[in-house]
């Protein structure tokens, strides 16, 4: 889910590359401090806006990957994922999976197996008759027509 969103924002991708351009630190390979250049930035003094404001109160914020400019949004679309995911997927996915029914009928054929080779034994037969199949029904080749093939039994 959150590769999805990413995908989609591709404003993430350039937002990534300007952070990273913007908090290298530059090493001054000067000996001398008069040969360092400063800059004197006057400080602002005016009162925070409301965009100031909102980025002093989470400024703690670490987004989750799905939107790195609002938290709310991030926050939201993050609880989404883990919801369908988790919950949905993993959860109701595996007990779905734990007590469907047997589609193949592999239970129900060893049960009847067991049944019948109870029944023979009781009435005293082969657990597997010789003549399963009626010997009258069955059609062999010949030895002329078989020749030099090798009979495997």
């Amino acid at each position: 889910m959150s590769s999805l969103v990413r995908l989609t924002n591709r404003t993430l991708v350039r937002s990534l590359v300007s952070h990273s351009l913007r908090s290298a630190r530059l090493i001054s390979s000067s000996q001398k401090n008069r040969d360092a250049a400063t800059l004197d930035v006057p400080k602002k003094a005016a009162a925070p806006s409301s965009a100031a404001a909102a980025v002093s109160s989470s400024k703690n914020w670490v987004s989750y990957g799905f939107d790195q400019k609002d938290e709310t949004n991030d926050r939201s679309a993050m609880n989404a994922s883990f919801f369908f995911t988790v919950t949905l997927c993993l959860v109701l996915g595996t007990a779905y999976w734990a007590y469907v029914p047997d589609p193949q009928l592999q239970d129900w054929s060893q049960r009847e197996a067991y049944l019948v080779l109870r029944r023979r034994e009781a009435a005293g037969q082969e657990p597997i008759s010789k003549d399963y199949v009626d010997p009258a029904q069955i059609v062999l080749p010949s030895d002329e027509e078989l020749g030099n093939t090798e009979i495997v039994i």
